[in-house]
């Protein structure tokens, strides 16, 4: 994982794996003056309803936050109209005057506009987008050449590329057929065991989604046979493709092929409803997994994507409520609680938060759950 200064460069993609998304959430201002801003690199729609939402903000904002706020603006004003760089879509500004803070993070994907208030940055659209956008690789191969390439938030990123002549290496002459059948299927087997090899040598297992094999003829198949058991674990799928088939097209021909994978997200709701069946190990519902989530106890916290929470809790029990300042259960003092909130404190105590779709059991039990570290 890169650092904020590394991801939060200008001049460059960002991919979204790279932001420090735990970083980012435990920065904030007091005064509730921080600004979120997302929207579609120099569209002129977006620019001018992002102006329009912070004109209304100042209108707004009681006379005492207004000069923090106008200084706030002043510094996001160039990064607004910055032009686009090579392949940006979208743009991700967080700034506040009062901490001097100001992270802008020009991206690949498309991003629906938005612009948050808040006393810290408003990550759930990121958290999404690394939901939806995690790193894996595609090798592209033949019996003659292989390309290892990484993708990134839809960036291409060329690894290594590998390759064997074969015409040269192994010249028929006066040769049977059948031994130079033999040594060119020697040779096309050590090629790919250094293919294999290489692998091995350059992808980090734990930091991508898995591996999408692709190229046409026999040789994808031979590699996966070869590759080790970890490897075969994160086989996503095999494609056969031409090896002349143009980046743009590999990305989307890897999309397709890692999202026809089970998505882990529903891995885990299925984790979670036997947990819950089974009575241990899980939470689920908005008081039991907040509190789970204040004991540092969870370990994935699972949110439908529909997902919206009540607008208060109170301090003391957990109990939620939609108003009122004191707990009608327990008496204790009621708190503004947002989804932004529940996230926020997942990030702080180091549970993993996935955005899950279409799942009906963790519909059922009220849009949230958590898998727990303890009990």
């Amino acid at each position: 994982m890169q650092s904020l200064e590394k991801a939060n460069d200008p001049h460059r993609l960002t991919s979204i794996s790279d932001i420090d998304l735990r970083a980012l959430a435990e920065t904030e201002d007091k005064t509730d003056l921080f600004l979120s801003i997302y929207l579609v690199a120099n569209n002129r729609d977006d620019s001018l309803l992002v102006h329009s939402k912070l004109k209304a903000m100042k209108r707004a904002l009681p006379a005492d936050l207004r000069e923090a706020f106008v200084k706030t603006i002043d510094m996001i004003e160039p990064q607004l109209a910055a032009p686009s760089i090579g392949g940006e879509k979208g743009r991700v500004i967080f700034a506040s005057a009062g901490g001097g803070f100001l992270k802008v993070f020009r991206l690949s994907v498309s991003l629906q506009p938005m612009v948050v208030l808040d006393s810290s940055p408003f990550l759930l659209p990121l958290a999404r987008l690394k939901d939806d956008y995690q790193d894996y690789a595609l090798l592209l191969i033949d019996s003659q050449e292989a390309r290892l390439f990484l993708i990134r938030s839809d960036i291409l990123v060329e690894k290594k590329k590998l390759s064997i002549d074969l015409m040269n290496k192994h010249k028929k002459g006066g040769w049977s057929q059948m031994r130079y059948n033999r040594l060119r299927s020697g040779a096309i087997k050590s090629f790919l065991t250094a293919v294999v090899e290489d692998l091995h040598g350059r992808l980090d297992l734990g930091g991508i989604k898995g591996l999408v094999v692709a190229g046409p003829g026999e040789a994808k198949g031979q590699l996966v046979e070869m590759l080790p058991i970890v490897w075969k674990e994160k086989l996503l799928g095999v494609v056969d493709i031409s090896m002349q088939t143009h980046g743009g097209d590999l990305v989307k021909l890897g999309r397709v092929v890692a999202g026809e994978e089970r998505s882990t997200e529903l891995q885990l709701a299925e984790r979670l409803k036997e947990a819950v069946i089974k009575g241990g190990g899980a939470a689920y519902g908005l008081a039991e997994v907040s509190k789970a989530l204040e004991e540092g106890r969870v370990d994935h916290l699972l949110l439908s994507s529909g997902f919206a929470v009540p607008s208060m809790i109170c301090k003391k029990c957990h109990f939620t409520h939609e108003v009122g300042e004191s707990c009608p259960t327990c008496g204790g003092q009621m708190q503004a609680l947002s989804l932004e909130r529940l996230y926020e404190q997942a990030e702080r105590t180091g549970a993993k938060v996935k955005i899950v779709d279409g799942d009906e059991f963790l519909e059922a039990v009220g849009g949230v759950g958590a898998l727990l570290r303890y009990h």
